[in-house]
């Protein structure tokens, strides 16, 4: 029985004013923290995000931000 390797595919999320933002993955091969970068760009509360996950459900690999965008202290 031969074994069979696939991708997961990538998911990244962040919430902005109580509501879910997708964020592409613009390239497999980048860390986390580089896809973080890349969207830094468009989305400026992105700069000091932090990653979390992945979790892993139904062949994709969800990663959630966490940004300090508007928190004091």
């Amino acid at each position: 029985m031969a074994l069979e390797v696939t991708a997961l595919t990538r998911e990244f999320f962040y919430k902005k004013n109580g509501k879910d933002v997708s964020l592409a993955d613009p390239n497999p091969t980048l860390s986390p923290e580089e896809v973080l970068k890349f969207h830094a760009g468009t989305h400026p509360e992105l700069t000091n995000g932090v990653v979390e996950g992945p979790v892993v459900k139904n062949d994709k690999a969800t990663y959630s931000v966490t940004t300090k965008a508007g928190k004091l202290g």
